[in-house]
């Protein structure tokens, strides 16, 4: 198999590292890795197979230097709006982790579980988007499901962690439980998110849109149909809760057609990197703390409604950084490989 060279954008943030570390774990055919970031960065170092690799500022020639053939960029979206497409230019295809590119109409916003035919439009812009990491847990959920039943609506409501906000928000968790416990409380700070974090729930991840919904809650509406080529009716309430890693979704789906939670759950045990944990009589349900680390989605809590049997609720759980993220970056990239050494 051919080897590439990579380049990870943000190498040493909270991505860039699940990013690293997952690039090792699968094997992936790298000739070369480049890990890059900001100025404040540079000369700093990370770990790949064992080695110490020296990170390089982020410039506009960065790309071409190193010759990158795939490009995965997780600093933020201003980073990625000016430096992708040097990437592009450079010959690298672009898989971006930020929300810049994710609904332009000539970028594929892709899951491969659920629409990998879509990485073929690479070539109108030269990057791929990743979506947004609430998004990617549901519709790997969704999916199976839709293909078997037909949705017509889903409402949602996340419980995301602290992850989800950077290292700098994780930080503000500790620190801040740090100090209940100190009796300090009241002293700590809070600039990660509007409210103190620990021992708290805040019903407000992102910007407040005219609408009464949040910016997040609205990527999670807009990509989903985006992803599954279909307008799904779909209401999110997203909550950041004092969790360390590992995003949950109490999901209520609404279907075309009656639906049978022991077939749907069939369903879902039969779909791509789905882990059914559906045994509450003995406690078992997906939990944040059991899903910490994993590449896989756990579903359970799958149950009929009470009064109306189109409808099915399910709790879903993963770990945001790998499957919100950097693992989801990682497939992609592998079905890119595929799909260009099948030409």
């Amino acid at each position: 198999m051919k080897k590439y060279t990579v380049a990870v954008v943000g190498a040493n943030g909270a991505v860039g590292e699940e990013m690293l570390e997952i690039l090792e774990e699968v094997d992936f055919p790298i000739s070369k890795l480049v890990p890059l970031a900001s100025a404040r960065s540079a000369g700093k170092t990370v770990e790949f197979k064992g080695e110490e690799l020296t990170i390089e500022e982020l410039t506009e020639e960065s790309f071409a230097k190193h010759n990158v053939e795939i490009a995965l960029f997780s600093a933020g979206g201003s980073v990625s709006a000016k430096f992708a497409p040097f990437a592009v230019e450079a010959g690298a295809v672009v898989i971006d982790n930020t929300s810049h590119f994710r609904m332009d109409e000539d970028v594929p916003l892709v899951v491969p579980e659920v629409n990998p035919e879509d990485i073929a439009l690479w070539e109108k812009k030269g990057i791929i988007a990743n979506p947004n990491c609430s998004t990617i847990q549901m519709v790997q959920a969704l999916k199976p499901l839709d293909t078997a039943y037909g949705i017509k609506r889903v409402d949602v409501a996340t419980y995301q962690a602290t992850s989800g906000a950077g290292k700098s928000a994780m930080d503000e968790l500790v620190n801040q439980m740090q100090a209940f416990f100190a009796f300090k409380l009241d002293d700590a700070e809070h600039k990660a998110f509007a409210h103190q974090i620990a021992l708290n729930v805040i019903p407000q991840i992102d910007k407040f849109m005219d609408n009464g919904f949040t910016k997040e809650e609205m990527k999670m509406v807009n990509e989903t149909s985006k992803i599954m080529h279909k307008n799904i009716a779909l209401a999110a309430t997203c909550v950041r809760v004092p969790v360390l890693r590992g995003h949950s979704e109490a999901v209520t789906v609404t279907f075309e057609q009656e639906v049978d939670a022991a077939k749907a759950k069939e369903v879902l045990q039969g779909a791509p990197n789905i882990v059914i944990e559906d045994d509450p009589q003995n406690a078992i349900y997906p939990m944040p703390f059991l899903a910490t680390g994993k590449d896989e989605t756990f579903v359970g809590r799958i149950r009929n409604d009470v009064f109306d049997k189109h409808i099915l609720h399910m709790f879903v759980v993963a770990d945001n950084l790998r499957v919100g993220a950097a693992t989801n970056a990682v497939r992609i990239a592998q079905k890119w490989i595929e799909m260009e050494e099948a030409k």
